[in-house]
């Protein structure tokens, strides 16, 4: 009995550190998102930024449980989207015109993570733009149940594509800081 009583503590143990990173991941995905920018043609927030950014650092595991973390802790009604409260909370707001953007971050985080493993900065910028175009596919498709499919593109991708890029590449200044530093501490 000790033995089974040790080997499930060891497990819980280690599953503790990563469970608590996907939380501290999903904080810094809300506080992205709460972010508003001013940028032309529309305010942008930086969640985005956080997303790809996270993924291509994390890797596809724990970017998808930062994602779901988030996601879960949004859909439990905390403010932790763009425009909450003041555009609703939970369900409510995960099924209204956003609601294929947040399912879209959830898909990018993990193949960004997969794309960008091990991968150089051209590559991780690639893997940042596949997630970015599975973002957009999911999102355009959800958003056309609450627009008229003539201006889905005007109203749900157009917008965004400058502060999208933008944002990639600052993304991609992070990661290049984050693996410089890594690097020289020897990590």
């Amino acid at each position: 009995m000790t033995t089974q009583t040790s080997i499930d503590r060891s497990g819980l143990r280690g599953l503790a550190r990563p469970v608590a990173t996907a939380f501290g991941l999903a904080a810094l995905i809300t506080l992205a998102a709460k972010v508003q920018v001013p940028f032309w043609p529309v305010p942008m927030t930086l969640h985005t930024l956080a997303v790809v950014a996270i993924a291509a650092l994390a890797g596809p595991r724990l970017a998808v449980g930062a994602m779901l973390a988030y996601l879960g802790m949004g859909a439990a009604g905390l403010p932790v989207f763009s425009g909450t409260p003041e555009r609703g909370l939970g369900l409510a707001y995960m099924v209204g015109p956003t609601g294929g953007y947040l399912a879209g971050y959830l898909l990018a985080a993990g193949l960004i993570g997969w794309l960008a493993q091990g991968a150089g900065l051209l590559r991780q910028g690639l893997a940042m733009l596949a997630g970015l175009a599975v973002v957009y596919a999911l999102g355009a498709a959800w958003l056309a149940l609450f627009v008229p499919a003539d201006k889905v593109l005007a109203a749900g991708i157009l917008p965004f594509v400058a502060g999208d890029l933008v944002k990639i590449l600052s993304a991609l200044m992070i990661v290049a800081l984050w693996t410089r530093a890594r690097g020289a501490r020897g990590a």
